[in-house]
């Protein structure tokens, strides 16, 4: 698998119109940084309560189908990266207040809590994490992608 190239310019590249220069990387690599796409689905990410997760992760997943109807497989990938964000990110909120994981002081974890409301809005985006990155298109677009433009790092 390529490793995701966090040295092209992306402020600068449109992967919608250079779909192979994309790479799909681990998890939620570039996320933020892939454009047009993270400037078209990061409005619409929010997780602060399950009501506003689950509108959230609704319109991020109305993108993912708007992708896959136009046969874009980068603005797919990144719709789902967005889905795994809203999870990982609530699954922090929920066991650590205000986000952070580590002290300040001395980079200890700090001491964990459950916060029902965000562990709930976690759940929300995993579920439609978990539907988009199984759909049938999805996989095999990504597969095709990999096999197209993706080379193994040497």
């Amino acid at each position: 698998m390529k490793k995701f190239d966090y040295d092209l310019n992306y402020r600068e590249l449109d992967l919608r119109k250079q779909p192979e220069l994309y790479t799909v990387g681990r998890g939620e690599q570039g996320v933020l940084m892939v454009e047009p796409y993270k400037s078209e689905i990061l409005p619409h990410w929010r997780f602060k309560t399950p009501e506003i997760a689950t509108e959230s992760s609704q319109k991020i997943y109305e993108l993912f189908l708007e992708y896959k109807e136009q046969g874009d497989f980068v603005g797919m990938d990144m719709a789902r990266k967005f889905l795994q964000m809203g999870y990982t990110r609530a699954r922090r909120y929920t066991n650590h207040k205000g986000g952070r994981k580590y002290s300040k002081e001395d980079g200890s974890i700090l001491p964990y809590q459950n916060d029902k409301v965000k562990a709930e809005a976690a759940a929300i985006f995993k579920a439609q994490w978990e539907i988009a990155k199984s759909d049938p298109d999805y996989v095999q677009m990504k597969k095709e992608h990999r096999e197209n433009y993706e080379q193994a790092d040497e």
